[in-house]
């Protein structure tokens, strides 16, 4: 009862606007009525209110925005899920997390500012396709080690494939039970099995606790952690998948594996669970709608908008679009809930920002007329010119993640058999994989080749530039809020802060930006005297809140703990 009145509220507001879109739509005067059927266009427009920032409704706090994604809806009908907890090394072993930091390091352009976050046990749902089950059929009341061990005993897992998959939802939204549906078709046009990790949300969790947990995960399936239900399963046999945010964190996991192969002199190889194991690349990776820039600086973010149902970009309101709760805003502050601002353009939080893919294995990849279009495009024909080889699928007027939302429309049924046969290929049938591009029209699915090469006319060095522009307004953007955030939430603040004109323990001057990073870090915690940060004035002496300094801003060093 309590779910059906949530709709009602949530429809009814909708239902001038539902009618509307159907009635314009009927007579074929919207500018997408000749791509969309009516359904999409309900869908598209629903999807348009529940995230517009302007739809009339007071923006409610990110935790209780996360905690309706994370709801578990339970299990029934053909799907298989068999639950799990991934052991993570143990605090001795710092190998793992110090390849990851020195991969950052290495590829970093600039300064970059993060927490090193620690290791920690991971869940997963290992899903499969359960053909003999009934619509509203539940599990079977056994353990979860049966239900792993039944999975893949079914007579429609006829393949090795096993896809370590990625959700999405920006990075602070959804879980493994939000995909599992999904999950359960890959299994089943396969024919192999799904492992779904829960890695970390933000704004909780920032970069790069997520590329932890997937190179962590990686390694449990090629070496099982002591415990596992599984065994070891080659890399021959693994597959990379996500879509949208788990897009972006499967390419970042693959450019991670690059790094690692091009830094080192053979194998590249890390302490895992106290022994020395190589580190293979997987058999391929695939990303639907992938989320590639986390700065959204693309073209098509503003050109598709009518196409898609994403909110536009907003560079000056990461703290005061959201109500504060007890995870945002995020303790240190930062100016993005995924990563800190400086990280907006690095390779390893945004891989459109990558110089190489040479050496990757085969690529999936689809995307829609959608607003991440250009950043998608742009990584397939980067890759595909430097010999990967890249299967690239463009549907015409498709929103974000249509095959996903509208899996038994035409093509979004199409959009997935092609993303699992894909999967399939890359295990069983390696050497049939070459490099195409294909157009699919709407509504008629007729199909046109494209040069993969020549997806997109934006390079990656103009790609980059607009990148550092869209980074650059963000920064600026955050100083400005940060400021008035530090005015508006802490107005006892301005006579317990002391200022230095050098950083106290990196003896470093200082940007602006850092000095508010800690003035709100000072402010949310309630500490007492500060006595961390100066700026390039020497006069900057006295508390209170000074003036913003002026010229350019300088190079902050990373953020260290008071």
């Amino acid at each position: 009862m309590e779910g059906g009145l949530g709709m009602l509220k949530f429809i009814a507001p909708q239902i001038p606007s539902l009618t509307s879109t159907a009635i314009w739509h009927t007579l074929g005067m919207t500018q997408t009525s000749s791509k969309w059927d009516l359904r999409t266009a309900m869908t598209v427009q629903v999807l348009r209110h529940l995230m517009s920032p302007n739809n009339g409704r007071e923006p409610s706090p990110i935790g209780k925005v996360q905690a309706t994604t994370l709801k578990d809806p339970g299990v029934k009908g053909k799907t298989w899920v068999a639950k799990a907890t991934v052991k993570a090394p143990g605090p001795q072993e710092e190998d793992l997390r110090e390849t990851v930091f020195k991969a950052i390091d290495d590829m970093k352009d600039g300064e970059v500012s993060y927490v090193k976050p620690e290791l920690v046990d991971t869940e997963v749902e290992w899903t499969g396709y359960r053909p003999g089950a009934t619509k509203d059929e539940p599990l079977p009341s056994i353990s979860e080690e049966e239900k792993y061990k039944q999975m893949l005993a079914e007579p429609t897992r006829k393949s090795d494939t096993t896809i370590l998959y990625f959700h999405g939802g920006a990075y602070y939204l959804c879980d493994p039970s939000t995909h599992r549906q999904l999950c359960s078709k890959l299994a089943k046009e396969t024919g192999g099995v799904v492992c779904s990790v829960r890695y970390r949300l933000a704004p909780q969790a920032a970069f790069p606790s997520q590329l932890l947990d997937g190179l962590m995960m990686y390694l449990s399936l090629l070496y099982p952690p002591p415990g596992s239900m599984h065994e070891a399963i080659h890399a021959k046999n693994i597959v990379l998948g996500g879509d949208s945010a788990g897009g972006n964190l499967a390419f970042a996991l693959l450019q991670l594996l690059l790094q690692l192969h091009r830094t080192s002199s053979g194998n590249p190889k890390v302490k895992f669970h106290g022994k020395e194991v190589d580190v293979p690349l997987p058999a391929g990776v695939t990303a639907n709608s992938g989320w590639f820039d986390i700065s959204r600086a693309m073209p098509s973010v503003l050109e598709n908008a009518k196409y898609d149902y994403l909110p536009p970009p907003n560079h000056d309101d990461t703290l005061s679009r959201f109500p504060s709760d007890d995870i945002w805003p995020a303790k240190p502050p930062r100016g993005d809930l995924f990563c800190d601002l400086s990280l907006l353009d690095h390779p390893l939080a945004s891989p459109l920002a990558a110089e190489s893919w040479e050496g990757a294995p085969p690529l999936w990849m689809c995307t829609g007329w959608e607003m991440l279009h250009d950043e998608d495009a742009v990584v397939a024909s980067r890759a595909a010119s430097q010999g990967v080889k890249v299967q690239y699928e463009e549907y015409e007027g498709m929103p974000h993640c249509f095959g996903m939302l509208m899996p038994t429309a035409t093509n979004g049924d199409r959009c997935l058999r092609s993303w699992g046969d894909f999967c399939r290929r890359c295990v069983e049938d390696h050497a049939s994989i070459k490099t195409n591009g294909t157009f699919i029209h709407a509504k008629t699915g007729k199909e046109d080749e494209v040069e993969v090469t020549k997806a997109t006319s934006i390079l990656l060095e103009e790609a980059r530039r607009m990148m550092k522009i869209a980074k650059d307004r963000r920064v600026k953007g955050y100083e400005k809020e940060a400021y008035k955030f530090l005015i508006s939430n802490s107005p006892h603040y301005t006579t317990r802060l002391y200022l230095k004109p050098k950083c106290s323990i990196c003896t470093q001057s200082v940007a602006f930006l850092h000095v508010l990073d800690f003035r709100i870090m000072h402010a949310l915690s309630s500490q007492t005297t500060g006595s961390i940060i100066g700026t390039r004035d020497p006069q900057f002496l006295v508390a209170g809140l000074p003036q913003v300094p002026s010229g350019p801003p300088i190079a902050r060093p990373a953020i260290h703990d008071v």
